[in-house]
């Protein structure tokens, strides 16, 4: 019997892979078998190195979802795909009384219209050839919950949940199965700051359950759950992945 996490012979394509996870997914479905094509507004030649040495195969791809429209159309020419792993985002922080339109129009275009539109384009190659595929969003904590000082953030977490389910529940009888990861506290760049706060980083590890900060590659072996034939049945879900942090 063949190995049911393994994804041999797919290709997938994972925005936001230039670092932090984005990068973990890209070398974690590597790792699985997937082709991997590591697409960011930077150079993704560092995970295109690192999914070599872990014995995959990959490439990179330049294109910006603050442009949701041109980015969709860069993958006619990555396709065939059999995997979109919608990981880029951004979030800018204000008060709510005072948060401009143009950090709300630029939060909202990358973390959520950018979503559906390169999901919408993905799912029209897969359908148009007859073939099934895999589509996994990062999601949030803020999915679930309000936060602070980020409206837009928020209202596009919460977007991107209900996004998941949506086309969940149009493309499973197309062979093409829709799920999100809700990342908890993560050590990456974006919570450096939060890690190097002693005060604070202690109120953040005596919420979590698990008593640690969680490493990108816990979201990356979560993702190459959902990509793989043992996630075959699994469409529509959230998965939080979070040591613990929302039961507690």
């Amino acid at each position: 019997m063949s190995d049911p996490f393994r994804i041999e012979g797919t290709r997938a394509l994972v925005t936001g892979a230039n670092t932090g996870i984005g990068q973990a997914i890209a070398v974690g479905l590597a790792a699985a078998g997937a082709h991997v094509i590591a697409a960011g507004r930077r150079s993704c030649a560092e995970t295109v190195d690192l999914v070599t040495q872990a014995g995959g195969s990959g490439e990179e791809v330049t294109f910006d979802l603050a442009d949701p429209a041109t980015a969709a159309d860069a993958l006619d020419a990555l396709e065939p795909l059999d995997i979109l792993v919608n990981n880029a985002g951004i979030i800018r922080r204000d008060d709510s009384v005072d948060y401009s339109e143009a950090d709300w129009d630029d939060v909202m275009d990358v973390n959520l219209k950018a979503v559906f539109m390169l999901s919408q384009r993905f799912a029209k190659a897969a359908i148009g050839r007859k073939a099934g595929g895999r589509i996994v969003n990062i999601a949030s904590l803020l999915s679930f919950q309000g936060g602070i000082r980020v409206p837009a953030y928020t209202a596009s977490k919460h977007g991107v949940a209900g996004l998941t389910k949506i086309l969940a529940n149009e493309w499973a009888a197309k062979g093409i199965n829709v799920n999100a990861v809700a990342p908890g506290y993560i050590a990456t760049n974006n919570t450096e700051a939060l890690r190097d706060d002693p005060k604070r980083s202690a109120e953040i590890l005596g919420r979590i359950p698990a008593g640690r900060w969680g490493d990108p590659s816990d979201i990356a072996g979560a993702v190459t759950f959902l990509c793989s034939p043992a996630a075959g049945y699994v469409t529509g879900a959230v998965l939080n992945v979070d040591g613990g942090w929302l039961a507690r």
